[in-house]
């Protein structure tokens, strides 16, 4: 029998993560994935200024070394927002960037080279043992810890914390954790990658369709290196159920017969297949810890409601985790009501964000309200630079959902 303080299961962004930052604590750790790296994830691919802070904060070097993958991401500049009357509004992720002088506030990179980038971080680490091609097949608690065994019954290992960070559908997170699947905090997605798509933004602005016939659901285009582009279709899943809604089949539609669309995707070409994965939402309050536990990223449904990016929670997530499992260490307590810290303070820093978003989200179910909204906004400069700062300023974007805000825009007063 393996024993380890800590064992992580899952070596994506949340779980790499928590290893690279128990790491620069100084705490070793053992990381198992079931895959064989590099491997590829289902996911729009974006990668928002909050993973490039995470990673800045960790050591530079990281961070460096990232910005050094030009061949595997591309810089992203804003995002064009599309109303269900087609309508577009283009939004700088902020004003007074420089492209030739500044990094990008965002980027994107598919995941098969991003988590790879991570995991060859985690291979730098001399006290992180990686471990791929491990499938976890048992989970059995016992006084002191969790004893986990792999599918060939050959691995076993005993460990005081287990951090469990293996995605949507890892088994642990619903049959150990209870966290049960809730249609109206859950979404669905596919994506499918193209190449030869015509009509990309200059600026590499990642597009957003709230397409009428999908509302609340919406259509995207992400630009890629080298011509390539990460196309996907997204839908909470109450709402597929109720609509009866074939997401692979819809998005077909807005692509080859949708007047907006057509064209742009005349010479388009599929490269692999239209592929579906699950999102759970962090719209509803969960318990994401417990006895010797600790759920980080889309295990603890992290992933944001409206615009569906997890990558940037689950490195936060994973690095609180990390903080908290240092004072674990030195306390002795791996108890669940010493682990609470871990989701208190991921609701203090993640929650509120995610909150509004799903309110956000909850008011775009209303095509004529998104259409009114697009129209005034796209009609005022001054309105397109004040959402542009809401970007990088949490308290000045709560005010969307605020009528008040409304109000002083429609009648021309200050809203800061």
């Amino acid at each position: 029998m393996l024993e380890t303080n800590i064992c992580i299961v899952g070596a994506g962004p949340g779980g790499a993560g928590t290893a690279l930052k128990l790491s620069y604590l100084g705490i070793p750790s053992l990381l198992i994935d079931k895959a064989v790296f590099p491997r590829d994830k289902i996911c729009g691919d974006a990668i928002s200024g909050k993973v490039t802070t995470l990673l800045n904060r960790l050591d530079p070097e990281i961070l460096g070394r990232f910005h050094g993958m030009k061949q595997e991401q591309i810089d992203i500049w804003g995002i064009k927002f599309a109303a269900p009357n087609g309508r577009d509004i283009d939004v700088p992720f902020a004003m007074g960037f420089n492209k030739e002088a500044d990094t990008a506030p965002g980027y994107v990179s598919r995941r098969i080279d991003f988590d790879n980038f991570l995991i060859e971080e985690v291979k730098r680490r001399d006290n992180i043992d990686f471990r791929d091609n491990t499938n976890i097949a048992s989970y059995e608690k016992v006084e002191d810890g969790w004893v986990i065994k792999d599918k060939s019954g050959e691995l076993i290992i005993k460990c005081k914390l287990l951090i469990q960070a293996g995605g949507a559908y890892n088994p642990f997170s619903r049959h150990n954790a209870g966290l049960e699947k809730d249609d109206k905090h859950y979404a669905a997605a596919v994506r499918a990658y193209y190449k030869n798509v015509g009509g990309m933004h200059e600026d590499n602005f990642i597009e957003l369709h709230f397409v009428k016939e999908i509302v609340p659901g919406y259509f995207w285009i992400f630009p890629l290196p080298n011509g390539g582009a990460n196309i996907g279709l997204g839908m909470r899943s109450d709402f597929i159920s109720k609509q009866k809604v074939n997401l692979k089949e819809e998005m077909l539609k807005i692509m080859h017969e949708n007047p907006k669309f057509k064209d742009r995707f005349a010479n388009a070409e599929l490269e692999g297949k239209i592929v579906g994965y699950g999102l759970p939402l962090g719209s509803k309050k969960r318990d994401i810890s417990g006895d010797n536990y600790i759920l980080v990223g889309d295990a603890g449904h992290l992933i944001d409601p409206l615009t569906g990016e997890g990558i940037g929670n689950a490195i936060y997530s994973g690095f609180i985790a990390a903080e908290l499992a240092e004072k674990c260490l030195a306390e002795q307590r791996f108890d669940a009501k010493y682990l609470k810290a871990y989701d208190v303070r991921v609701a203090r820093v993640l929650y509120s964000e995610m909150k509004l978003s799903y309110q956000l989200q909850r008011l775009l179910r209303y095509p004529r309200l998104a259409n009114f909204l697009a129209n005034l906004v796209g009609r005022n400069r001054k309105f397109i630079d004040l959402i542009s700062e809401m970007y990088t300023d949490f308290a000045l974007r709560k005010q969307l959902i605020n009528p008040v805000f409304w109000f002083k825009l429609l009648t021309g007063r200050a809203v800061k």
